[in-house]
């Protein structure tokens, strides 16, 4: 469905000549492909093109924080279009408090009491928001609240 979603918003992007949005969505597409010949698929499944599409956008973050701020404002200005349609098609992330609050139930439900437990809080956790929450920040935020339990 996402796969497909993708290939009609590029079909779209052609049609009205945005050269960006095509180009960026072809790459998409390309990654795309490329993972389901390496699954010996014909299609990937919704949650298998969201585990790629958030790869290209740690992969975009990671790319905008190595540049100067300064230095390359055209390039930080792709990237920050990229950025946008990329994120038409992952899931909206939660809000802090969101998070904190799942955190805070897990770690009642399994009653985690020291940084021991962290690996079993992560992994409940993960489980509940998948996609839906950055890993290094949830790990952060795991951690805070097992310390100072």
């Amino acid at each position: 469905m996402l796969e497909k979603q993708i290939y009609f918003d590029y079909l779209e992007a052609l049609k009205s000549r945005n050269k960006n949005k095509i180009s960026y969505l072809s790459f998409i597409r390309s990654e795309l492909k490329n993972h389901a010949i390496n699954f010996k698929k014909s299609k990937l499944d919704d949650s298998e093109v969201l585990i790629i599409l958030k790869k290209l956008q740690k992969n975009l973050f990671d790319t905008t924080a190595s540049i100067a701020p300064n230095t390359r404002q055209d390039l930080l200005n792709d990237l920050e279009k990229e950025l946008q349609i990329l994120n038409q098609y992952l899931p909206k992330p939660l809000d802090d408090s969101e998070l904190l609050k799942i955190i805070n139930q897990v770690i009642t439900d399994i009653n985690a009491s020291s940084m021991k437990d962290m690996g079993k809080v992560m992994k409940e956790v993960l489980s509940i928001v998948g996609l839906k929450a950055d890993s290094k920040k949830l790990s952060s935020f795991v951690k805070d609240k097992l310390m100072s339990h």
